[in-house]
């Protein structure tokens, strides 16, 4: 169910360009054009952390390896326990595609 505070015909006209999008370079393009580098980046990171947390890290090695702050790691720590579950929807396709990678 998605969170009626997000849902709107922008938010709806954004996912529908993301879902356009067919290669990595394509998105590269995209977020290059519509993200700051910083805004890029810091999704990249959460995305990581995400990964490290469901693959048991500890906060110290996350923090180690990807330069997140605590507050970060805490908030997808509770995105992966009580969020949306999108987090865990990518990686089970990724995982689909990439086993070796996500596991």
């Amino acid at each position: 169910m998605v969170n009626p505070k997000l849902k709107d015909e922008l938010n709806d006209q954004l996912c529908n360009a993301v879902l356009k999008l067919e290669t990595v370079e394509e998105c590269y393009q995209f977020f290059e054009d519509i993200c700051t580098i910083s805004e890029l980046k810091a999704m990249s990171q959460r995305l990581e952390v995400a990964k490290m947390l469901q693959k048991r890290h500890t906060y110290d090695e996350i923090v180690s390896r990807t330069g997140a702050s605590t507050a970060t790691i805490s908030r997808v720590k509770r995105c992966l326990n009580y969020g949306a579950d999108g987090y865990n929807l990518v990686f089970e396709r990724l995982n689909r595609e990439q086993p070796e990678e996500i596991k």
